[in-house]
């Protein structure tokens, strides 16, 4: 009996255990459901940050890279950097001949100062405002141009795509005409880039030297044009390239130097000192003479009693010589024709003297006296 009673117990004691194992089963299928949906969820938060960490990565490259202020900045970092040979290459800075007749501007603008030797000094480059107008984009930058503060609005345009990301071009070049009238030498410098007139000026060895030059520029940038020949000097004049695809009018005078202001004295000094060699009433190719209507007794005599002054004034590539008051004296003896009697003269004969010096390519002057 306590057998069977034994069997039963442990009959009864084993049925719960097969009763609880559905039970178990359904709790690990709601379990592994709820771990799949946390596993979503935390896949879906990773994917939302991962596409929100690629739309501000694409964000930072467009701005830094690909947006037209960025374009912009790059242009006028080479030119902060020197480096005009890429800057010219920039999509939209080179012009033709027609693109500036277009524009009103001189077809025959010298490229000689699209050149490093040439750029000065740009610093302290920000973009101030980014505007959209139909198919263009105003990008307004500020910089510091030679110590000036200053701004520059420039005008591009979508030129096609890289990847995903716009591709820009200048739809107005950045570059300006620098239309350059230098007085007193042929030769001038450009933030230190020295040429002489002939070498830039679309007439070459037959240019005008009085004429101005139309000189192709960067813009931004400043451009100080100064003097510094042995025969002429001259402050630096400086012209603040801040309007693109414009013409800015220059104008330098320069200075006679001390050193040429002695020399054309002396030239002065010994031509008139020539003249008064010839004993004749009108000497040749001289500013000063005598009229007289007796006859002569003795041939005359000159000499200088007051010497000219002599100042120059810039005159093109070369100068004048302003009217300066002088002072001959001749002396003669004469017979009068009206009753044969002889007499000495002795007078103050007062001239004036002016002429023109034209500087030849060799560096010599020529000087031709009124």
């Amino acid at each position: 009996m306590s057998t069977a009673g034994e069997k039963a117990s442990g009959s009864a004691a084993s049925a719960p255990t097969m009763g609880s194992a559905p039970r178990a089963s359904r709790r690990g299928r709601r379990d592994a459901r709820r771990s799949l949906a946390g596993d979503l969820v935390v896949l879906s938060v990773v994917g939302v940050l991962l596409l929100a960490a690629f739309i501000a990565a694409g964000a930072t490259l467009y701005t830094q890279f690909y947006s037209p202020s960025a374009f912009v900045v790059r242009y006028a970092n080479l030119l902060a950097d020197g480096d005009a040979t890429r800057a010219l290459a920039v999509p939209g800075v080179a012009v033709s001949s027609a693109d500036l007749e277009a524009a009103g501007l001189p077809a025959n603008a010298s490229e000689d100062f699209l050149r490093a030797s040439a750029l000065g000094t740009l610093s302290d480059i920000r973009v101030v405002s980014e505007t959209s107008t139909g198919d263009t984009v105003a990008v307004t930058l500020a910089y510091t141009a030679g110590g000036h503060e200053a701004s520059t609005t420039f005008s591009v345009m979508q030129d096609g795509m890289i990847g995903i990301f716009p591709r820009w071009e200048f739809a107005q070049s950045p570059i300006t005409v620098m239309d350059l009238t230098v007085n007193g030498s042929a030769e001038f410098a450009v933030n230190g880039f020295t040429v002489d007139k002939r070498q830039v000026s679309p007439d070459g060895a037959a240019a005008d030297l009085s004429a101005s030059i139309p000189l192709l520029v960067f813009s931004p940038g400043i451009y100080s044009v100064t003097v510094d020949t042995p025969t002429a000097t001259s402050p630096g004049v400086a012209m603040l390239s801040d309007v693109p695809f414009t013409s800015v009018p220059v104008t330098v005078t320069a200075t006679a130097s001390e050193e040429f202001i002695t020399l054309v004295q002396d030239k002065v000094d010994a031509f008139l000192e020539e003249c008064t060699q010839q004993q004749v009433l009108q000497p040749t190719a001289c500013p000063f003479g005598f009229e007289l209507t007796d006859r002569i007794v003795t041939l005359p005599t000159w000499s200088i009693v007051q010497d000219p002054t002599v100042s120059l004034v810039a005159d093109g590539a070369g100068w004048r010589i302003a009217e300066s008051a002088a002072m001959a004296h001749i002396e003669l003896r004469v017979r009068s024709l009206f009753d044969g009697s002889v007499s000495d003269v002795s007078v103050d004969v007062p001239f004036v003297v002016t002429g023109t010096i034209d500087i030849l390519p060799d560096g010599t002057a020529s000087i031709l006296l009124g």
